[in-house]
């Protein structure tokens, strides 16, 4: 790299990168002083003078004014400073240039590394502004590879990654495939940023409703809570303040087409869209959809709820290996105990008498 050379790659870094070339001048010089002491075994105290408009490259040693030298390498006498200029005084500073003849050679190399290097520290900086933005954000990559630990999804400027941990159970991933992330985690580290993604996460479920619902995305309606065991089976409850607007409905759309776009995308994991209330009866009684709850006994002390159900809705309320219940206590936050009619009767806490509860037709959306 020679001067015009350098000078031309400041310049682009400045505008392309937006880097000041004042700071990397400023980089190259202390690099320069210090591939001098170590190329010339020198341990004076020098300056190194990086000519922008010309390109050409000074050492100065710098001397401080004495009356008497102890060392030559750090100090001048006065007498011979002022051979130099009469108007030098003790304890000013001489500067007297000592770049070597073969010293261009290593200036260049020298040069050529602290511009690669803060080229390189530019880009990841940019990359790293970009992607800390999209945290917590859902993105579109293209699988290019996996192993025992992760698979690495090309998210345009970088590489991320998916750990096994984040990766859904019922999906195989294939180079080439078109996959949508969500942003986890970025940072920096000492070789640059590094993005970690989730097919997990409830927020990726979250951010697939928002492209999917104007309603979500414009802020009509708001997703309050979310329970997932990803693969199989979500809960999301959605709530609007305008009466006249049906939460549901609108996360349902059309035939189901706005929730089954969602679903395909998570490969047939199913997802329960349920309405939220201020009220935990009715919030619990939603919240086990697709079960019928006859009636919901709250211990608000210490955060509980037994919740009564007809006994053939018994099994479905619970669900599977007690997912459907687990999944209502996760989105509520409140434990759920659920007893059938008959064993309720038995202990006294239900009678005919009780007037039930009667699921709304709107929160049973299943997509089984």
């Amino acid at each position: 790299m020679n001067s015009s050379d350098l000078l031309d790659a400041l310049t682009v870094l400045e505008k392309e990168k937006g880097i000041s070339k004042d700071i990397i001048v400023e980089a190259i010089e202390a690099a320069l002083i210090s591939a001098y002491k170590r190329n010339f075994h020198q341990a004076q105290n020098v300056r190194v003078d990086f000519n922008q408009d010309t390109g050409s490259i000074r050492v100065f040693a710098r001397k401080d004014v004495v009356e008497e030298v102890e060392d030559s390498r750090l100090e001048i006498s006065l007498a011979d400073a002022k051979d130099m200029d009469p108007q030098y005084e003790v304890e000013d500073v001489v500067e007297i240039e000592v770049t070597p003849r073969n010293f261009g050679r290593i200036a260049a190399q020298t040069a050529k590394q602290v511009v690669t290097q803060r080229v390189r520290e530019a880009e990841r900086g940019i990359i790293f502004s970009e992607f800390i933005e999209r945290e917590d954000d859902i993105m579109t990559g293209i699988v290019q590879r996996q192993d025992h630990r992760f698979i690495y999804v090309d998210l345009g400027r970088i590489e991320a990654l998916l750990p096994t941990g984040e990766q859904m159970p019922n999906e195989t991933y294939k180079s080439h495939d078109r996959i949508k992330v969500y942003v986890t985690k970025v940072e920096k580290t000492t070789k640059g940023p590094q993005v970690m993604v989730s097919r997990t996460h409830p927020g990726l479920l979250k951010r697939l409703f928002e492209l999917e619902v104007p309603e979500i995305y414009d802020g009509t309606v708001e997703v309050k809570s979310i329970s997932r065991e990803a693969g199989d089976r979500s809960k999301i409850s959605v709530h609007a303040e305008d009466p006249e607007i049906d939460p549901v409905g609108s996360c349902v759309g059309q035939r189901g087409q706005r929730v089954q776009a969602i679903v395909n995308e998570l490969k047939g994991e199913k997802i329960d869209i349920v309405r939220w209330s201020e009220d935990i009866v009715e919030y619990v009684a939603n919240a086990l959809s697709p079960s019928k709850v006859l009636k919901v006994n709250v211990d608000e002390e210490n955060k509980m709820t037994q919740v009564i159900v007809p006994d053939y809705q018994l099994s479905l309320a619970i669900g599977k290996r007690g997912q459907n219940a687990r999944l209502a206590a996760k989105l509520t936050g409140w434990k759920i105990d659920i007893k059938s009619q008959s064993e309720a009767e038995e202990e006294g806490i239900y009678t005919e008498d009780d007037t039930p509860l009667f699921e709304e037709e709107e929160t049973d959306y299943d997509n089984e």
